[in-house]
């Protein structure tokens, strides 16, 4: 089996975001890849991608809805943070500039023995500990 790759909270978002459709189908792919044990994420990234439905203007969910999408996205394989993860996004954050949440993603990754990270958010093709950055739009 090949090493599984991380998937940001901003690429997980686009999968629930009508408002760019080329976006929306590439990030739903990337769920469907998710779902069947391809991509794995963190808590952090759930809890980022609930707070976001319930909370941004564009496209703020209902609780019902965000509670389905939870239902629908439980099976993914997901990085619990501990505090090892905290210390070492410490480390990114002094290593690469990181915000510190963002190095908690790179911790994570690390954690999963992720290959890549795929975020629009991050570097693209920046290497973080050696994990490698990829934009899944561009």
């Amino acid at each position: 089996m090949c090493a599984p790759e991380f998937l940001d909270t901003n690429v997980l978002l686009y999968a629930y975001d009508p408002t760019d459709r080329r976006k929306q189908e590439i990030a739903q792919d990337l769920v469907r890849k998710a779902l069947a044990g391809d991509i794995i994420w963190s808590i952090q990234v759930l809890a980022e991608f609930t707070a976001t439905l319930l909370h941004k203007i564009s496209i703020r969910a209902h609780s019902e809805d965000v509670q389905v999408a939870l239902d629908a996205l439980v099976s993914v394989k997901m990085i619990v943070p501990d505090a090892e993860m905290v210390r070492r996004a410490v480390e990114a954050h002094a290593r690469y500039g990181l915000h510190f949440y963002d190095g908690m993603i790179v911790a994570a990754a690390e954690r999963g023995a992720c290959t890549r990270i795929l975020s629009e958010d991050l570097n693209a093709r920046q290497d973080y500990f050696g994990i490698a950055v990829a934009n899944p739009f561009g």
